[in-house]
């Protein structure tokens, strides 16, 4: 497989998770699709790394993936607390922060 094979990966999982992000209501979609982005950012790393024959996306990967983990344990935290107090996980609904 080439650079190119990953690029394309990486694009579609890239457009997949913006759609995402963008169109669905749902709280935990759309963490979900962020996290798609973050993994076709990872992708993009490790494929230019290995074209480059060097090691450096695989650790910016690896940074990547522990920053993602903890957005994710941090964001389902604070849903599960607005799911508690709005009982909606619909993000139109949700209108904590407004005055």
């Amino acid at each position: 497989m080439t650079t190119e094979h990953y690029l394309v990966l990486s694009a579609a999982l890239l457009l997949i998770g913006t759609v995402g992000i963008l169109l669905r209501r749902n709280a935990v979609v759309v963490m979900m699709s962020l996290e798609l982005i973050l993994n076709a950012v990872n992708i993009n790393l490790v494929a230019f790394g290995k074209h480059l024959q060097q090691l450096n996306g695989q650790v910016f990967a690896i940074f990547i993936i522990t920053v993602a983990v903890a957005e994710a344990a941090v964001g389902l935290g604070i849903l599960i607390a607005v799911f508690r107090n709005k009982e909606t996980v619909l993000v139109d609904e949700i209108d904590l922060l407004k005055w």
